[in-house]
Formats: structure tokens, C-alpha cells, sequence
């Protein structure tokens, strides 16, 4: 288990992890725009992976699809809950497309899973095809979801994540750590350094919807939650620098 750095401590506990899922959020690609891509920000996230991945990590990712398209958005606007969802998962097809190009064009080989078959795009979800790419060192960038309408990314990343073996899940946000209300708004604002999934649960901490959280409890895999603009990277956050809250067992 990463142990969170004490206070003043230069040599914070290290650990080593075989493989790990990071989960960003698709509104985290676009920078300072608006809506879309914004691709120094994707190259930025692309070198992180490529600097965990260096350490010997084995990588895959979630993206989301909140830069282009969000299902519950469309819904709340008058259309089809199922049909707003499934236009949410192309959303998502894009992104890890968009993603694909930064990190091959780091040197690394990649390949993007769909739950949602589309052959001359992407290679369709079956797991054991995945878990091969893992082990002869590709990133694998799952996308679509999990390919059913009523479920986020973030179910389909803790999903993904039990099926691959992963040691753990990486929550990039855009704060560093889980905090018991918005620190944006509240500045005094409490932050965890580690929480148990049942007070994420029952305080509605906004880590993950409930779902996630609920499977992840479930299958006892540990969620880290950090910044994407923390000065270690993600590379120092696997080895247990920086700032960063455990989302774990009670």
C-alpha cells in the first residue's frame, strides 16, 4: 500500500506497482479552451505517462468525454437518456484517439480498446487480448465506456481496472487530493490524506459516482486521487511523492 508522505519527510515510503489504470476526465484535455482538444495539455498528460511507464509500470487509461459531449448534459436538454450516452461514448473514442497520437509520438506503442466495436478505428474490448498488450509493455487506452448507456467513465474505469489486475487506480483532478467540499469555493475546506470508501460513500465526497466507488470497495483496489499539475508528475505520485489522498478499506 503507497503510504502518504509525512509532513517534512524527504524519503516518503516507496512501493512498486506492477500496473495501474489513471482515470482523467475529458474537460482535463482541454487546457484553457472552452470545449475540444487542446493539445499541448494532451502532450503534457502524454509525457507523464510516458515518464510512469519509463519506471517499468505497466499503463492504461480512462478518458472522458466531457470536452466534447456528456451524456447526462444531453438528457437534461431533452434528449433520449440512452441515445445523449451513447453519442458520450463516441466522445470518449475521440479523446483516446487524440491521446493514441501524443503518446506514439513519444515512441511509445498504444493501442485503443473500444466497448463498442469499430474496426477500422479501434480494436474491440475482449480482455485477454488487453492483458497481452499490458504485458508486452503497450499502453492500452480503453474507451466507450463499458459500452452500456446509465454507466460514467469513472464505473468504467474501476471496472476496467479489476478485470486488468491493475495494483491501482490514479484519479487525475484538477486538486490535489479529496477534500470535504469544493477547496475552490471553501477555503477551509478539510483534506484527507487517506478515507475510507464508506465515508466517500456516505459524506458524497464527488471522488467517483457511487458505483465506482462501491466496486472498488468491492474488489479492494485502492484509489489514488492527485493533481495533474503536481510538480512531481505522475511518476513521483506512484512512488509516493507529492500530494495525493488514498481512497481506501476502512
Amino acid at each position: 500500500m503507497l503510504d502518504a508522505p509525512e509532513e517534512g519527510d524527504p524519503t516518503p515510503s516507496l512501493v512498486t506497482y506492477k500496473r495501474v489504470l489513471l482515470k482523467i476526465s475529458g474537460e482535463a484535455l482541454m487546457g484553457t479552451q472552452q470545449f475540444g482538444l487542446h493539445p499541448p495539455t494532451v502532450e503534457r498528460i502524454a509525457a507523464q505517462v510516458k515518464a510512469l511507464h519509463d519506471t517499468g509500470v505497466e499503463v492504461c487509461l480512462v478518458i472522458g468525454g466531457g470536452n466534447i459531449f456528456r451524456g447526462l448534459q444531453g438528457s437534461a436538454q431533452g434528449m433520449e437518456r440512452t441515445t445523449a450516452d451513447y453519442m458520450g461514448m463516441l466522445a470518449t473514442v475521440m479523446n483516446a484517439l487524440g491521446m493514441q497520437g501524443a503518446i506514439e509520438g513519444l515512441g511509445l506503442q498504444t493501442r485503443v480498446i473500444s466497448a463498442i466495436p469499430m474496426d477500422q478505428v479501434c480494436e474491440p474490448y475482449i480482455r485477454r487480448r488487453a492483458v497481452r498488450h499490458l504485458e508486452k509493455g503497450r499502453v492500452c487506452i480503453f474507451a466507450a465506456g463499458t459500452g452500456n448507456p446509465y454507466f460514467t467513465t469513472d464505473t468504467a474505469a474501476t471496472l476496467r481496472a479489476s478485470e486488468m489486475s491493475c495494483d491501482a487506480i490514479f484519479k487525475g483532478t484538477q486538486v490535489d487530493g479529496v477534500y470535504d467540499s469544493d477547496p475552490k469555493k471553501n477555503p477551509d475546506a478539510k483534506r484527507y490524506d487517506r478515507v475510507s470508501y464508506d465515508i466517500v460513500l456516505q459524506k458524497n465526497l464527488k471522488v467517483m459516482d457511487a458505483s465506482a466507488i462501491a466496486l472498488a470497495r468491492d474488489n479492494g483496489l485502492p484509489i489514488i486521487v492527485f493533481a495533474l499539475d503536481e510538480p512531481c508528475g505522475l511518476a513521483g505520485i506512484v512512488q509516493g511523492k507529492g500530494r495525493f489522498t488514498i481512497v481506501e478499506p476502512g
